[in-house]
């Protein structure tokens, strides 16, 4: 579509309210606009059924792009519309003015759509992408309607016209136009860079029959090639020579074993934890004073998530370079246990294998090893018992476990079966030195 200046198109406005196709156009815009939002509305139940109630990743991107789906419909709609009105003598001022207002909602949708699925975090947006939306929002309606008014040629001309020097040489200048036709090339570019990483990302976490830390290590490579490849690519669009980039890679180089020794070293802990698999998702650690479950594992920290919901942000040189307890680095099932003690003349042949049979068949305790008692000393009150079991899920704690089994020990202990130690004080030696004291009180008093 030519742009349109807005004499020209106020006027042809009121000539078509005057002809007889008015009615045409008006129905053909607002047939298009409804049978393109059924059309999409159509595709996402379709979808929802085909997919069921799955909830996996491709279902929720294709559900979140059907969105875009229905203002590009609309615009192809519109175009066939434009055609059949032009065979049939109608004029399509109307339909043409409406052709990029649907086009600027294809962008604003779309530009939303990949926004979302590249820095929502945890499925909320932060107030800083909220507020790009709307800014961009704002500014595509702005550029849609100096589009219509015909105002485009004039401001590209004057873009244009101002020339920013940056070399000696005669032909060493750029113009603004050049400069923000390169910045938005490399902002389309790496936009789409990082969806393409996140979609792979989300493909490569869905694929089980590999190891959690390779997946991990691929999808992060990948995100990195994907960004790199998009830069080069886009400083290419914009004419500017790689060789330049030599003297920048040089640079950075120096800046990084200068002053950022902590940082790439926690980049390189992070991919060599990734490749050696010394960590997966899900494991559960204890570095220095800090134990939990290991929820993320990326380039430069990792997260680490204890039992009281807290998260510990790690660098990854703190992995590498001291020791890590892994409770679950070659197989998943701990042992836990609670001390009991008994009283002395316990019969512990009956007692013990009494005790064992609590922990069996209680939720989360595993059959195989299975629970057992030892008798770890011979305290003042008694017999000092340990009952340990295995439990194969680490990641929610022990407590819960320990606390069933002790309600079962004490429903033995109320019902007799059991009899708990009970500590015993010697009060001699204390009874001797009251009746002294009280001697001494009472000669007092005679005297």
């Amino acid at each position: 579509m030519a742009p349109l200046q807005l004499t020209s198109l106020i006027d042809d406005l009121l000539d078509d309210l005057s002809r007889p196709g008015m009615p045409w156009q008006l129905g053909a815009i607002a047939a298009c606009a409804l049978f393109g939002w059924l059309a999409a509305f159509a595709v996402r139940l379709w979808w929802n059924r085909r997919r069921g109630a799955e909830g996996s990743l491709l279902h929720t991107g294709v559900e979140s792009f059907t969105r875009v789906v229905a203002p590009l419909l609309v615009v192809g709609l519109l175009y066939l519309s434009t055609y059949l009105l032009a065979l049939n003598r109608f004029h399509t001022n109307i339909v043409r003015v409406a052709i990029p207002v649907f086009w600027s909602l294809v962008v604003i949708r779309l530009v939303f759509y990949l926004l979302r699925r590249v820095f929502a975090r945890r499925g909320q947006l932060g107030e800083a992408i909220v507020t790009f939306e709307k800014v961009f929002a704002l500014v595509v309606w702005a550029a849609v309607a100096m589009y219509i008014t015909g105002m485009w040629p004039d401001i590209f001309d004057f873009l244009d016209s101002i020339t920013l020097k940056y070399g000696k040489g005669r032909n060493d200048f750029v113009t603004l136009f050049d400069i923000l036709q390169g910045v938005t090339s490399v902002a389309v570019l790496l936009m789409l860079a990082l969806w393409a990483g996140t979609a792979l990302e989300e493909r490569l976490m869905g694929m089980h029959a590999l190891h959690s830390s390779l997946r991990v290590a691929l999808a992060r490579v990948s995100r990195a090639v994907l960004i790199v490849s998009a830069v080069l690519v886009s400083l290419h669009l914009v004419h500017i020579d790689l060789t330049v980039l030599s003297v920048f890679g040089g640079a950075l180089g120096v800046g990084l074993g200068l002053g950022m020794q902590r940082i790439a070293s926690n980049y390189v802990s992070g991919f060599i934890i990734l490749i050696e698999r010394s960590l997966s998702i899900g494991d559960m650690i204890s570095v220095d004073k800090y134990a939990g479950k290991v929820t993320q594992i990326n380039t430069r920290y990792t997260v680490l998530q204890g039992l009281d919901g807290v998260e510990t942000v790690l660098p990854n040189e703190m992995l590498i370079s001291g020791p890590v307890l892994n409770q679950t680095l070659s197989m998943r099932a701990v042992r836990a246990s609670t001390k009991l003690t008994v009283a002395y003349g316990s019969d512990l042949e009956q007692v013990m294998p009494l005790l064992a049979a609590q922990a069996v068949g209680t939720p989360r305790v595993l059959e195989a090893p299975a629970p057992g008692v030892s008798l770890s000393r011979f305290a003042l009150e008694g017999y000092e018992l340990d009952l340990g079991f295995w439990i194969g899920d680490p990641e929610n704690g022990q407590g819960g476990v320990v606390s069933e089994i002790n309600k079962k020990i004490y429903a033995l202990v109320q019902s007799g079966d059991i009899k708990l130690a009970i500590p015993s004080l010697d009060t001699r030696l204390l009874d001797a030195h009251i009746a002294s004291v009280v001697a001494r009180i009472t000669q007092t008093s005679a005297s």
